[in-house]
């Protein structure tokens, strides 16, 4: 047990020492009746984000839409930014910083168009 109370001490005095306070600078949240909400904060870091969201009836069901952005610094002083909407269509960032893949060789889509235009017989 005197083992295990070092290791908790031990690692209690790392994150005190590594971690850094970073105050919020301003922070706002509302929720209402009709079940839209919306919250957001900034931090003394510059990092910020908001959040909005609405009931919405999907189909035979009830959802939620939800759009937002976060912005952040990293340590090597890079800016970033991220918008994303989340509803029956999925979740969909936007970001400079999300990779995006290349195109497809033009041979490999004319193989691709030849295969979905030739089905194979069912037997």
């Amino acid at each position: 047990m005197k083992i295990f109370s070092k290791i908790v001490i031990c690692i209690s005095l790392c994150i005190v020492v590594f971690c850094e306070e970073v105050p919020i600078v301003s922070q706002s949240g509302d929720v209402s009746p009709d079940g839209s909400f919306k919250w957001s904060y900034e931090a003394g870091d510059g990092t910020a984000q908001e959040q909005s969201g609405q009931l919405k009836q999907i189909e035979d069901s009830a959802g939620e839409a939800v759009q937002g952005a976060a912005s952040w610094t990293d340590p090597e002083g890079g800016s970033h930014q991220l918008k994303y909407v989340a509803d029956e269509n999925g979740y969909q960032p936007q970001s400079a910083d999300i990779p995006v893949a290349p195109e497809v060789p033009p041979a490999i889509l004319k193989s691709l168009e030849w295969i979905a235009s030739h089905p194979q017989p069912k037997e």
